[in-house]
C-alpha cells in the first residue's frame, strides 16, 4: 500500500480513532494528488490494480470531477485514454483467463458501480454524439457476457437518465440542450437496438435472474416517456409485460417492475383520439383482480398506481376530445375502472391516495356542468363519498394516544389533519355537486356509526361528525340558517344523538365544533335553543371529564352566546345554575391550557347574557354578585396567605391568581360604560369593589411579572366600562405600575397611558403631569439619540426589548400632542427634558428607517408648533422653540430628509409623510411668517439648486390654500440638479428679492453675497 492509498485510507475513516492533525494532513495530501497533471493516469491505475473500495470510490470521484471542471483543457490523448479505459472497466474488456487480468470493478459494491456510470455519462455529456458516436453501439454486443455486463449497462442507461434526461430536477438550459441533443441522436442511432435487447433479457433472464431483469425494467420505464411508443406497444412487449404482471410464480419485484412499465405507457403523452386507442387496446381490465390481493403488499400499491394513473389518463383525453368526438369510448373505460379504483382506496395501504385523490376532485369537476347525472355518475359519487369516509377514518390503535394526547397520539392526530385536508376538498366539492346525496350519506353515516360495534365506535362517529363538519364549509351562511334539503333533519339529529364514545376527547371536540358550525340553524328554529344549550352545559360541553374539551366547550359556548344572545335571555338562570358552583372556584395545579382557550372564556359567555340590560337590575345585582363575590373571597385570602408568610406563594396558586383575574376581566366584557355608570351605578360600584381587591395584587406581588400583566390588563379593561369612575384609582395605581423600569414593563406602562389620554383627554393632565417627568428620565436614560447599532451582534433581545419601547414612546409623545397635553413637556420638572424629547423626534423625522413612525414624528413638531407660537409676534412660550424649528427642524427635515435617498416617492407610506412635511411648512408659515420663510428660501434652497421659476411657485403656492398644488409644487422643486455656477448668484438674487417683495408688501434693495451656499444680506 502506498502513501496515495494510505492517505485515502486516513481521510474516508469515520470511527474517530484517527489523530485529526493526520487525518488533516491526508485529506490535503489526497487533494494534492488529484490537482495534478497526471491524475488520471494514477486513477486509471489505481482502478486496475487496487481492491480497496475507499481508493477505487476515490478515483472514480476524481475522474468525475476532473471531467467535469477540466474536461475543455483536457488534451485529446488524455480524453481517449480516460474513455477507452473506463469503458473497458463497463464491459469486462480485456478480461481472458490469464493471471494477469485487470481487477474486475465491477464485482465492486453498488456505489463504486453507480460512480463508474456517472463517469461514463460525463463523458456522453461532453461528447455523444460527435466525437464518441459508437458508446451505445459499441455496448449492446458485449450484454452477452452476463448479468454483471447488463447491470452495468442498466445503470449507465439510469444515471443518464438521473443526471441529464429527467425532468424531475431542475436543469440549466446547457444541460436542457445536452438532453435534446442526446436523445435526438440515440433515436436515430440506437434505441430501437436497445429496446430489443431489453426484450431479449427479460425473456431470457425472467426465470432464472429476476432481479436483473427487475433492473432492465426500471431502467426501460424511465426511457418510455421520450422514444417511440410504437417500440413497447406491440405484439411482442405488451404481452411480455402483462404475462409478467399476471403470473403468480414470480417475485414482486418483477411483477411490480413490469407493472411501472406499462404504467409510463399509460402516462405517455400523446394526442388524445391514439392516446384513447391506446388506452382500449391495454385491456387493463386484466389486472384488476390483483387488487383484492394482500393490499399491505408492494404489488398491490403498484396496481393501485397503474390503475390511478389509467383513470386518469382517460378523463384527461375525454376532456381533450371534440365536441363531434365520440365520448362513449373514454366513459366506458372510465366506468370499468372506477370500481377497481374505490376499491384500492377503500382496501388497500397505498401510496398513492394523493394522486388519487386528485383524480376523483377532476373527476366531480367534469359533473358540474352535467345536470341532472345519470344513474352510474351517482353510483360513483355514491362511491366516492365511500371513499373519503373510509380514509378519514383513525386507526382504532392509537385510541389510548390521541385520548390522552401524549407524543404518539399527537403526532397521529396532527398527520391525520394534514392527510384529511384534500380528501375534505374533495367532500365540499361533492357537496356543490350533488348536496342532496351528500346530505343524505352523512345522516347514514351518522346513523351507522352509532349502530356499530364498540371496538369501531369512536372512529366511525368522529369519521361522520367530521365530514359533517366539513361539508359546512360548502353551502352557504343562508343554506345554514335556514335549513335547506335535508340539513333540517340534520342539525336536530346532531343536537339530540347522545353518541355513545362521547366521553372520547376526540368525538366530543369534533361534535362541539359542528354544532357550532350549524348554529345558525338555531336562530331561525329557536325551538331547538334547550338542545343547544344542554350540548355545551351537560356532560358534552363544559362539564366533559377531559380539560381540554370542557375549555373548548367554553369557548365555543362564548361564541354562541354571541350569535343567539337575544334568544338565551329565558335561559339564563338555567345557564347560571349549570356553571356557577363549577367555575367560580378555580384552583390550578399546572401551566396547563395556556393560550386562547384558557378556561375564561365561560365567565365572558356569561357576562354576555347577564350584561343585558333585558335582565332586571335586582337579578342583574344577584347574578353578578354570585359571581364575584367567591372570586374575589379566593384573591383576598391567597393575598392574606402571601402577606402572613411574608414570601411569594407557590406557582399553583399564582397560577390560581392569574385564572381568576383573567376570569373577572372576561367577565366584565358584557358591560358597557353606560350601563354601568349611567342607568346601573349598582354594578359600576360592584366592579369597582373588584377593582379594589384586584390592585392590592401589585401590592403584594410586585414582583410577579404574569400577575402584574393580568392587572394590567383588568385596568384597561376597566378604564372602558367604569369610564371617569376609574380616577380615584388611577395615581396610585400608576405609581404602582411605574416603579418597574424595566422596558418590557415600561411598553405595557405606557400603552395603559395612552388608552387613559385618548379615553380622559385633558383630564388626565395632572395625572400626567406628575408621572412624565419620571418616565421621561428613565427612557431617556436608556434609549439611543441617534439610531440603534447595525450588523453582527445587534439583534439582541436587549436591543429589540429596547426599540419596541422607543417605537411605543413615540406613540406615547403623539398620543400626548395630539389631545392637547402638550402644556405637560413645560411644567418645571419636565423642561429639562425638552432637549432630549427634541432631538430624539428630530432624529426620528428625518432618519428613522419607518416612514410611519417619521409621519407621527413630523406631526408631533407640526402640533407643538401650534400650541406654543403665537402670531403675531406674541411672547414665546419655549424660548429657542422658534428658531429650533425654523433652523434646524425645517432645514434638516423639510428638505434635508426628504433629498435623502431613503425617500422613496414611489412607496405609498413615504408619500403621506411628504404630505405632513408640506402641511409643517404651511404651518411654519403661519406662525412664523417672513421670519421661515426668508431663512428657508435664502438659506436652505439653495441646497436644493432650485430654479428661480420654481422657487417662485413655491412661495405663491405657500401663500395660498391649495395644498395639493403646493406639494406638487414642492416635489418639483425639491430633487433638481445642481445649476451651473455661472448662473446661481443671478438666480439666488431674483429669488430672493422675488420672495421678499411679494411677501413683506415692498420692494426692497438689497445685496446679497454668496458664501459657499449660504446668503448675506446687507
Amino acid at each position: 500500500m502506498d502513501d496515495l492509498e494510505k492517505a485515502i485510507l486516513i481521510s474516508f475513516d469515520e470511527s474517530g480513532t484517527i489523530d485529526p492533525v493526520l487525518k488533516s494532513q491526508a485529506v490535503a495530501y489526497s487533494q494534492q494528488i488529484k490537482e495534478t497533471v497526471s491524475i488520471c493516469s494514477i486513477c486509471i491505475e489505481r482502478l486496475r490494480v487496487c481492491n480497496i473500495v475507499q481508493v477505487q470510490f476515490w478515483c472514480l470521484q476524481s475522474l468525475h470531477e476532473v471531467l467535469r471542471i477540466r474536461y475543455l483543457s483536457m488534451s485529446h490523448e488524455e480524453k481517449s485514454f480516460v474513455r477507452n479505459s473506463v469503458f473497458s472497466m463497463a464491459c469486462l474488456e480485456g478480461i481472458d483467463d490469464k493471471n494477469n487480468n485487470p481487477l474486475r470493478v465491477l464485482d465492486g459494491p453498488a456505489f463504486i458501480k453507480n460512480k463508474l456510470a456517472q463517469v461514463i455519462v460525463t463523458l456522453i455529456y461532453f461528447e455523444y454524439p460527435l466525437i464518441w458516436p459508437s458508446v451505445f453501439v459499441d455496448y449492446l454486443p458485449h450484454l452477452s457476457k452476463g448479468a454483471a455486463v447488463i447491470d452495468m449497462f442498466c445503470r449507465v442507461l439510469n444515471a443518464l437518465d438521473d443526471e441529464l434526461i429527467s425532468l424531475d430536477y431542475p436543469r440549466s438550459s446547457e444541460e436542457t440542450a445536452a438532453a435534446s441533443r442526446v436523445k435526438d441522436a440515440m433515436r436515430q442511432q440506437c434505441v430501437a437496438q436497445i429496446v430489443r435487447s431489453w426484450y431479449d433479457i427479460v425473456s431470457m433472464y425472467r426465470n432464472s435472474d429476476p432481479d436483473l431483469c427487475s433492473s432492465v425494467l426500471d431502467s426501460m420505464r424511465r426511457y418510455i416517456s421520450w422514444i417511440d411508443i410504437g417500440l413497447i406497444v406491440n405484439d411482442a412487449f405488451i404481452p411480455l409485460l402483462f404475462e409478467l404482471i399476471l403470473v403468480d410464480g414470480l417475485p414482486d419485484q418483477l411483477r411490480g417492475a413490469a407493472v411501472g412499465c406499462v404504467l409510463a405507457v399509460v402516462s405517455k403523452r400523446m394526442d388524445p383520439k391514439p392516446k384513447i386507442r391506446l388506452l382500449q387496446s391495454l385491456q387493463i381490465s386484466r389486472v384488476f383482480g390483483l387488487v383484492a390481493e394482500d393490499g399491505d403488499s408492494e404489488l398491490v400499491s403498484k396496481v393501485a398506481a397503474l390503475l390511478t394513473g389509467y383513470a386518469t389518463e382517460v378523463l384527461e383525453c375525454s376532456k381533450r376530445l371534440n365536441p363531434e368526438d365520440d365520448v362513449g369510448v373514454p366513459t366506458e373505460l372510465l366506468n370499468e375502472v372506477l370500481p377497481s379504483v374505490f376499491y384500492v382506496m377503500q382496501n388497500c395501504e397505498i401510496d398513492t391516495t394523493f394522486s388519487t385523490v386528485q383524480f376523483l376532485s377532476g373527476y366531480v369537476a367534469t359533473m358540474k356542468s352535467l345536470s341532472p347525472l345519470r344513474e352510474q355518475q351517482l353510483l360513483h359519487v355514491g362511491q366516492i363519498l365511500e371513499v373519503i369516509r373510509s380514509q378519514i377514518r383513525y386507526d382504532p390503535i392509537y385510541r389510548d394516544n390521541i385520548d390522552k394526547l401524549d407524543k404518539i397520539g399527537r403526532e397521529e392526530e396532527d398527520r391525520m389533519v394534514e392527510f384529511r385536508k384534500d380528501l375534505f376538498v374533495l367532500l365540499r366539492s361533492v357537496g356543490r355537486v350533488v348536496p342532496d346525496v351528500t346530505q343524505a350519506f352523512i345522516r347514514n353515516s351518522l346513523d351507522s356509526a352509532v349502530a356499530c360495534s364498540a371496538d369501531r365506535n369512536v372512529e366511525e362517529v368522529e369519521a361522520a361528525l367530521s365530514l359533517f363538519y366539513a361539508y359546512g364549509e360548502s353551502i352557504s351562511d343562508e343554506a345554514r340558517r335556514t335549513g335547506s334539503g335535508l340539513l333540517r333533519e340534520l342539525v336536530p339529529l346532531l343536537l339530540s344523538t347522545r353518541f355513545p364514545c362521547h366521553s372520547s376527547r376526540l368525538v366530543a371536540l369534533v361534535y362541539l365544533d359542528t354544532v357550532t358550525r350549524y348554529i345558525k340553524f338555531v336562530l331561525e328554529h329557536t325551538e331547538y335553543v334547550p338542545m343547544v344549550l344542554a350540548a355545551f352545559l351537560d356532560e358534552r360541553g363544559i362539564h366533559h371529564t377531559n380539560v381540554n374539551v370542557s375549555r373548548r366547550a367554553s369557548y365555543l359556548f362564548m361564541r354562541a352566546v354571541r350569535l343567539l344572545k337575544t334568544k338565551l335571555l329565558p335561559f339564563v338562570e338555567t345557564i347560571l345554575q349549570e356553571t356557577i358552583a363549577q367555575f367560580t372556584t378555580i384552583e390550578c395545579t399546572s401551566k396547563e391550557l395556556s393560550g386562547s382557550e384558557d378556561g375564561s372564556h365561560i365567565f365572558e359567555a356569561i357576562g354576555l347574557l347577564i350584561g343585558m340590560e333585558d335582565v332586571p337590575l335586582e337579578k342583574q345585582t344577584d347574578y353578578l354578585a354570585a359571581l364575584l363575590t367567591p372570586l374575589c373571597q379566593q384573591v383576598e385570602a391567597s393575598l392574606l396567605n402571601a402577606k402572613v408568610q411574608n414570601s411569594e406563594e407557590s406557582p399553583a396558586k399564582i397560577a390560581t391568581i392569574q385564572q381568576i383575574i383573567m376570569a373577572i376581566n372576561a367577565l366584565s366584557k358584557g358591560f358597557n360604560e353606560r350601563l354601568v355608570t349611567g342607568s346601573r351605578p349598582a354594578i359600576g360600584l360592584m366592579f369597582k369593589q373588584t377593582l379594589d381587591v384586584l390592585l392590592q395584587i401589585l401590592v403584594v406581588f410586585p414582583k410577579v411579572e404574569p400577575l402584574r400583566c393580568k392587572v394590567t390588563s383588568f385596568i384597561h379593561r376597566m378604564v372602558d366600562t367604569l369610564g371617569t369612575s376609574v380616577f380615584p384609582y388611577l395615581p396610585k395605581t400608576l405609581e404602582q405600575l411605574l416603579a418597574e423600569s424595566e422596558p418590557k414593563k415600561m411598553v405595557a406602562f405606557l400603552v395603559l397611558l395612552n388608552q387613559l389620554i385618548c379615553k380622559f383627554n385633558t383630564a388626565l393632565h395632572d395625572i400626567l403631569e406628575e408621572l412624565y417627568p419620571d418616565i421621561a428620565s428613565r427612557i431617556f436614560n436608556v434609549i439611543p439619540r441617534d439610531g440603534f447599532p447595525s450588523g453582527p451582534g445587534s439583534n439582541t433581545e436587549e436591543i429589540r426589548e429596547l426599540q419596541e419601547l422607543q417605537q411605543t414612546l413615540y406613540t406615547f409623545l403623539h398620543v400626548i400632542t395630539t389631545h392637547d397635553l402638550s402644556s405637560v413637556f413645560l411644567s418645571p420638572k419636565s423642561r429639562g427634558y425638552l432637549d432630549p424629547m427634541m432631538q430624539l423626534l428630530l432624529y426620528a423625522a428625518c432618519n428613522h428607517k419607518d416612514m410611519v413612525v417619521r409621519k407621527s414624528c413630523v406631526q408631533i413638531f407640526v402640533r407643538l408648533i401650534k400650541d406654543w407660537c403665537n402670531r403675531p409676534y406674541g411672547e414665546e412660550k419655549v424660548p429657542g422653540f422658534q428658531s429650533f424649528v425654523i433652523e434646524t427642524f425645517a432645514t434638516n427635515c423639510c428638505l434635508y430628509s426628504v433629498l435623502d435617498k431613503s425617500f422613496e416617492f414611489r412607496d405609498a407610506h413615504t408619500l403621506v409623510l411628504f404630505g405632513e412635511i408640506v402641511l409643517a411648512q404651511k404651518v411654519m408659515y403661519d406662525k412664523f411668517g417672513n421670519d421661515f420663510l426668508v431663512h428657508f428660501v435664502s438659506k436652505s434652497f439653495p441646497a436644493a439648486y432650485c430654479s428661480q421659476d420654481l422657487a417662485a411657485q413655491y412661495c405663491q403656492k405657500l401663500q395660498g390654500n391649495d395644498m395639493e398644488a403646493l406639494k406638487s409644487c414642492y416635489n418639483a422643486s425639491c430633487p433638481l440638479a445642481p445649476a451651473s455656477s455661472a448662473n446661481q448668484n443671478f438666480v439666488h438674487q431674483r429669488v430672493l428679492s422675488f420672495c421678499i417683495k411679494k411677501f413683506c408688501g415692498r420692494s426692497v434693495d438689497i445685496k446679497v453675497y454668496i458664501s459657499g451656499s449660504r446668503f448675506l444680506l446687507s
